[in-house]
């Protein structure tokens, strides 16, 4: 009887435990423990390029990187967004000068454009250590009502304007006989499925797909680590896709909504990233324990989307609510 119990306080403790963190368990202990100055001091002097770096995830893991001193290149579609975050870097760390980061403003989507820009970053620092692929954009629509050009729009966004930038740094790497670091930034609707932007989530499981076979066949030259982050707080909204070509959904998060902040979030992808971890979950409850039901349970999450949760109440867990 007293192991029975036992038992079960155990379990309590640990679920208990479970409920309060916000990533997944090998990524906590790694945050936890290994993440001092002395894990993070190779990052000095590194060339890390970070795409979706105006404003989100992205302008956040940009600080990051720049906290600890490494070289930057900064990229986007908005270029005083751009300079503006550029300035907050070198602010952050007064080892930077403003050589240390560069701007490359351009469109991901643009594929034409992804090899000059390539050789402009190499002509300012010779080198890329880290490609950080955070450019996308999110959606809110129901499957049946979203217009085809919608679909075709999003993954030229969301990866193919990524796997074309990454095969022109990887190939550079290749030809230059230089291993680096490809990190791409999925979510957590890359592991389960997000009711009501289904081709954000495809798009998001399309690059689990690229990213996976890349980190098999080019694992002489590149590392991969693939980012989940689950709902944060940041601009998406604004920029998020329709059911319709052209139509932004233009809408904001809630003060009061259940996200994570995007300082923490972007802490953890840092975590990740230094400790190159394959898939990193990062998210608050309870959509990171979906993601373990999606992984290793998934007709209960079928069954329990289906069954127990009405349209309302999934719009409301997809939105942080």
């Amino acid at each position: 009887m007293f192991a029975i119990i036992l038992l079960i306080i155990i379990l309590a403790l640990c679920g208990y435990g479970f409920s309060r963190i916000d990533c997944h368990v090998y990524l906590w202990f790694l945050d936890r423990f290994f993440m001092g100055p002395t894990y993070t001091a190779h990052l000095r002097g590194q060339v890390v390029w970070i795409t979706g770096a105006s404003s989100g995830i992205g302008e956040y893991i940009a600080y990051e990187f720049a906290k600890r001193g490494a070289n930057l290149v900064l990229s986007g579609t908005n270029q005083s967004r751009l300079d503006a975050v550029k300035s907050k870097c070198v602010e952050l760390n007064p080892s930077l000068g403003v050589n240390d980061v560069l701007v490359v403003q351009f469109d991901i989507s643009d594929y034409i454009r992804h090899r000059a820009c390539l050789e402009r970053v190499i002509a300012h620092f010779q080198r890329i250590d880290i490609l950080v692929n955070n450019a996308g954009r999110s959606q809110r629509a129901a499957f049946e009502d979203i217009d085809i050009k919608v679909d075709e729009d999003m993954f030229r966004v969301n990866v193919f304007g990524p796997i074309s930038l990454t095969r022109a740094v990887v190939n550079h790497w290749k030809q230059t006989n230089y291993k680096g670091q490809v990190v791409v930034t999925s979510s957590v609707a890359g592991i389960l499925p997000a009711p009501y932007s289904c081709t954000y989530s495809a798009s998001k499981f399309a690059l689990h797909g690229y990213f996976e076979t890349l980190r098999i066949e080019a694992y002489q030259y590149c590392k991969v680590t693939i980012l989940c982050p689950g709902p944060v707080f940041s601009r998406i909204l604004e920029t998020a896709y329709t059911d319709q070509p052209g139509i932004q959904a233009n809408r904001t998060h809630s003060p009061d909504a259940k996200r994570m902040s995007t300082e923490r979030c972007a802490s953890l992808c840092l975590t990740a990233i230094v400790n190159r971890v394959n898939v990193a979950w990062i998210s608050i409850q309870p959509v990171l324990a979906s993601c373990y039901l999606a992984q290793y349970c998934p007709s209960l999450l079928v069954l329990i989307f289906t069954k127990f949760m009405s349209e309302e109440k999934l719009k409301a867990i997809r939105e942080g609510e």
